[in-house]
């Protein structure tokens, strides 16, 4: 069933406008920029991008800077015998030399940084299916509902030919009630189909965040073949190289072992090389006392300076077995992380198999589809002779009509499923990339 691309069809009104119509890939660069979920995702990115710099810091050398100033009152038998003030300064600098619980931990956060990089790319290979998938529903809703129209029409032709016939004799009562029954049941499929369509597009609108009025149509003949290589297991192969919910969940596991390892490490002796400097300066005033008539005496400046160089080091003996419970719960946790990505591992190799095997199913029932469409439209030329010369009556012609329009729809969607299940099977193999959305979009117009 055709339809032009720059028209959509407003049923209840019964009006046609023309509107510029948007494609699949104009639809997917704005879901890049206006896609909440996928935005989000960038967001846990960027901030997963900054685990790796903080683990480096602690293998970095640290500087410090500090300073006071202190206004100091000395009274004895409540009068004023002295008052100063006195400033520091310091300046110190560290730098690890033996952290094995540092190094451990920024390898664990290396690798906490390549899983968030792993996840980020699975996100945009999930939006180019998202985004198909809810840009298909639309097209899908579409011809459903182009398709009850359709059938409407023509069994309200037979409704009324049918009332005809029965005014002058030439049909019974019972096969105006049968056209009757077969009108009012495609008049309440339209009106679901109808719904069905204007929840398809608020679905894709809230995608990009604004109103689609109208979308490109499937127009060009599509060239339906099995996945190349055709063979589940070289899918498999690719599912476990490529794909990139195993690859964060295996590199999170490698974190997990450097983060038990860290902890671990604990035992050991940490030692630093450390340099500082502190210098200070008094500005002193001096009570001589009432005795000698004197007021006061300024002294002069006491300034002094303070290096130290030195190499520290520790050992933590006993500290009540804090050290050695979060030494087993990181090992614990890096088991179950082990697991965690075992499942993972389990779960990409069900899809690629389970989607390879849609993909062929899919194939096979496209063309087997097509077939059907061209048997229906025979059948129902075949029942319009035979109800014409009395072989016939109206509930076969009714059926047949039925028929054709079910087998229309079951094509456009076995057209939408064949390429659903294509993208999710490249998806599940970690092989889809905006290529694949380019070759569908040809199909539109």
């Amino acid at each position: 069933m055709k339809r032009n691309r720059n028209y959509i069809l407003l049923s209840i009104l019964s009006i046609t406008f023309t509107i510029e119509a948007d494609n699949l890939l104009d639809i997917y660069n704005e879901a890049l920029e206006n896609d909440p979920q996928f935005k989000a995702a960038e967001y846990t990115y960027l901030s997963g991008k900054e685990i790796k710099k903080q683990g480096m810091a602690a293998l970095l050398p640290s500087i410090s800077l500090s300073g006071q100033t202190t206004w100091n009152e000395y009274y004895q038998l409540g009068e004023l015998q002295n008052e100063y003030n006195s400033f520091s300064q310091a300046a110190r600098i560290s730098q690890p030399l033996l952290r094995l619980d540092t190094w451990f931990n920024f390898r664990r956060s290396k690798f906490l940084t390549d899983a968030s990089e792993a996840d980020f790319a699975f996100q945009q290979q999930n939006l180019i299916v998202r985004t198909a998938e809810l840009y298909f529903n639309v097209l899908r809703s579409i011809d459903n509902l182009n398709a009850a129209i359709s059938e409407e029409v023509a069994i309200k032709k037979q409704l009324d030919q049918t009332k005809q016939r029965y005014e002058v004799g030439l049909s019974a009562i019972t096969e105006v009630q049968e056209a009757q029954l077969a009108y009012d049941v495609s008049l309440a499929a339209k009106i679901r189909r109808e719904g069905e369509v204007f929840t398809a597009r608020e679905a894709l609108n809230a995608l990009v965040g604004r109103e689609i009025v109208s979308v490109d149509a499937l127009v060009n003949e599509m060239r339906v073949t099995n996945p190349v290589p055709d063979s589940k297991d070289d899918w498999v192969q690719k599912g476990i190289e490529n794909n990139f919910r195993l690859k964060a969940a295996n590199l999170r596991t490698k974190a997990s072992k450097n983060n038990a390892r860290s902890a671990a490490a604990n035992h050991l002796p940490k030692i630093d090389i450390v340099g500082s400097r502190v210098e200070s300066e008094t500005n002193q005033f001096s009570f001589d006392g009432i005795d000698t008539g004197s007021a006061f005496q300024i002294t002069v400046p006491d300034e002094t300076q303070r290096d130290n160089y030195s190499l520290q080091w520790s050992v933590p003996i006993f500290q009540g077995g804090a050290v050695n419970s979060r030494r087993k719960q990181a090992y614990a946790d890096y088991n179950k992380s082990s697991q965690d990505a075992l499942f993972v591992q389990r779960s990409v190799i069900q899809e690629v198999r389970s989607q390879y095997s849609n993909v062929v199913t899919l194939v096979a029932n496209l063309r087997a589809q097509r077939q059907a469409v061209i048997s229906a439209t025979s059948a129902l030329e075949a029942t319009k002779v035979g109800y014409e010369v009395g072989t016939r009556n109206i509930v076969d012609l009714l059926q047949a009509e039925k028929n054709l329009y079910a087998a229309e729809r079951n094509l456009a969607n076995a057209k939408y499923d064949y390429l659903m299940s294509t993208l999710r099977l490249h998806l599940s193999a970690g092989t889809l990339d905006p290529k694949n959305l380019i070759d569908i979009n040809s199909l539109l117009g």
